[in-house]
């Protein structure tokens, strides 16, 4: 009897390895970002064997926020903003600050092997007024924003919520509905309608910008 190995188990052990990687190059990535003042907000990889796209979105970190702030209000108070939005929530990107992230992660990536195989793209970029949000910190964060989530399991019938942000607490968010059309649902204009959702429920989130 041969010693090869069941096909589900050759397959078991492909996404381990892929999903060792992406920590890998994740915890990489967030080194570089570092010694920029920078962080990483998320990691997308991409594409089959031909085209392949390792996508990089970053953000100033929470000290350069504050310097951006500060330069902010004592150089151009009047400064437009997109509605809703308040300096400290930018992410501060410009073009310069992903050119000289890719120019010392591009290197360390195919120095240390961490994406082995074919030719790949590396992207990098700023996360967007539509930027996914990750935990407690960036509900915080955002308090005062539109988001837009889905859960896991549903609440009061719904899967699907699009509120402001209004409040966190220890263990859930609130979303205040009031002025927000829900999907499936009707507008309520006269009542302030609000939800409270637990983050171990919160499957993803997004920021919604306001135009």
């Amino acid at each position: 009897m041969s010693g090869r190995k069941p096909t589900f188990l050759l397959l078991q052990t492909l996404i381990s390895t892929m999903a060792l990687n992406l920590e890998q190059i994740r915890a990489t990535a967030e080194r570089v970002a570092a010694s920029h003042g920078l962080d990483v907000v998320e990691i997308e990889f991409q594409g089959g064997s031909k085209h392949r796209i390792l996508r990089v979105f970053i953000e100033k970190n929470a000290a350069q926020r504050a310097k951006l702030v500060e330069e902010a209000r004592s150089e151009d108070p009047e400064a437009p903003l997109p509605s809703g939005v308040e300096v400290d929530q930018l992410a501060g990107i410009t073009h310069e600050d992903c050119q000289a992230f890719s120019h010392d992660f591009g290197p360390v990536l195919d120095v240390e092997e961490l994406i082995p195989g074919a030719e790949y793209t590396l992207e990098v970029s700023s996360p967007g007024l539509d930027r996914k949000l990750y935990g407690e910190l960036d509900y915080r964060r955002f308090v005062g924003s539109v988001v837009k989530l889905q859960t896991f399991e549903p609440v009061a019938g719904n899967r699907h919520w699009q509120g402001r942000l209004t409040e966190v607490n220890e263990h859930a968010l609130v979303l205040d509905l009031s002025a927000v059309r829900q999907k499936g649902k009707s507008r309520k204009s006269s009542t302030s309608e609000t939800v409270e959702i637990e983050f171990a429920n919160v499957e993803k989130a997004n920021l919604v910008p306001e135009i």
